[in-house]
């Protein structure tokens, strides 16, 4: 961050918070810079120890996991990763969702896939991983999006990562899970509309000017390369947020070549491990958002990887107004990450 920026960053400061908006969806943050903290006291909680023991997925076969749908192996033929349908899926696999009327509610069987993605080492996760193991994990995603994107009860593919018990993550080992649905999210929609708004008020792909301003200002980016960004969002939803976006327009992550996607896995590896470092292991979930697989077209919209520690709780403001309030300015936990890398 240059002297001015970080002064500007001290002047808005002083009026206490602000209101920011998402250039995309159109949501408010809140920025409580009057109730800051230095970006270290982010780091002084307890965590909840991960649990080692029993792990199912260090040899899935003896745990009794489903058959494997996917397996990357090692020089040594030992796997380096593998994929198979999660054993409590949250939806069943079939052919087509049927109909299901309540009165005047309107509901569909839950059908699609649901899947793991496990890499083999059970204490080293994605941002303590080299970056061609990060970049496999990628093309796993990959690939297993190409093999469900046509089934006929998908519309919508979301991959996503959960790191710590507070997270999500009810088992230690490093994993990710790609859940194949019929239905597409609202916030999806959100993100799918606002893209399209802004293109038609500003004949520009919103995506775009984002990164190219926030590469030109730098005072939000974590790390780059030739081929993609990280950076804490101006409307940060919670401190600490990072998001990893491809510098060429595309809508669609299954459609990224193999020099995109080393450069993604770089990319990510370094915002994970400054994660890490910076707020001392945080529990964290990141997750792709992509366009639907729905044989629609979606030309202003860009994929991406969004990245949310988990720092806060969520209390009566914002349940009742879905307005979330951050206790440290974007720029300044930018600052702080940026230092982890360097």
């Amino acid at each position: 961050m240059t002297k001015e920026s970080l002064e500007k960053t001290k002047q808005n400061a002083a009026y206490g918070s602000e209101l920011r908006q998402d250039i995309v969806t159109g949501d408010w943050v809140v920025i409580a810079t009057g109730r800051a903290k230095r970006p270290d006291e982010f780091a002084e909680f307890q965590r909840i120890a991960p649990d080692y023991a029993n792990d199912p997925f260090d040899n899935p076969e003896e745990s009794d996991q489903e058959k494997d749908v996917l397996i990357y192996r090692r020089d040594d033929h030992d796997w380096s990763l593998r994929v198979f349908p999660n054993k409590y899926p949250a939806f069943l696999r079939g052919r087509v969702a049927r109909e299901l009327s309540d009165g005047p509610y309107y509901a569909l069987t839950g059908v699609g896939y649901h899947e793991v993605i496990v890499t083999r080492d059970p204490r080293r996760f994605l941002g303590l991983l080299e970056v061609w193991q990060v970049a496999e994990v990628l093309d796993a995603y990959q690939e297993r999006y190409l093999a469900l994107m046509n089934k006929k009860s998908v519309n919508y593919i979301q991959i996503f990562h959960n790191h710590g018990k507070e997270a999500g993550a009810s088992i230690a080992h490093p994993h990710s899970q790609l859940m194949a649905i019929p239905v597409v999210s609202p916030y999806i929609d959100l993100e799918l509309s606002g893209a399209e708004r802004y293109y038609k008020s500003n004949k520009q792909n919103v995506y775009t000017v984002m990164t190219e301003y926030e590469s030109e200002t730098k005072k939000r980016v974590i790390f780059e390369n030739d081929h993609c960004i990280a950076f804490c969002p101006f409307a940060s939803r919670a401190a600490f947020e990072v998001w990893v976006v491809g510098k060429r327009p595309n809508p669609y992550f299954e459609r990224i070549t193999d020099e995109e996607k080393f450069a993604v896995a770089e990319v990510l590896q370094k915002a994970l491990f400054a994660i890490h470092g910076g707020l001392q292991d945080p529990p964290f979930n990141f997750y792709i958002h992509t366009a639907p697989c729905d044989g629609k077209d979606y030309p202003h919209y860009q994929w991406h990887i969004e990245i949310l520690p988990h720092t806060a709780t969520w209390a009566g403001f914002e349940l009742s107004t879905g307005i979330e309030i951050s206790t440290i300015q974007p720029e300044v936990a930018a600052q702080h990450l940026r230092a982890q890398i360097s």
